[in-house]
């Protein structure tokens, strides 16, 4: 699966059946060589850009299922997110 089809698909929280938003990128484990977590920007901001909201960022052991067209995640609490200070930090 390639990253651009990951991005088209719908992020939806099992735990309410909320719609998150699309994947707009990805941390990775280069030492491990896998996805540490998905990052679903807020619904406002475009690729990134435009808007300074907070990302949800989703742990790669909260995702239930990648399906043909959704990405099935469990989360509690939603507010898991991080603002762009959060990224200075990293």
């Amino acid at each position: 699966m390639r990253i651009s089809e990951l991005q088209a698909k719908d992020v939806i929280n099992i735990v309410d059946g909320r719609k998150i938003g699309h994947v707009g990128d990805l941390e990775l484990d280069l030492r491990q060589g896998r996805i540490e977590s998905l990052i679903v920007p807020e619904g406002g901001r475009f690729f990134g850009l435009f808007g300074g909201g907070v990302d949800v960022v989703i742990p790669w052991r909260s995702i239930v299922k990648v399906g043909e067209d959704v990405v099935l995640v469990r989360l509690d609490d939603v507010r898991l997110g991080r603002g762009p200070e959060a990224e200075l930090n990293d």
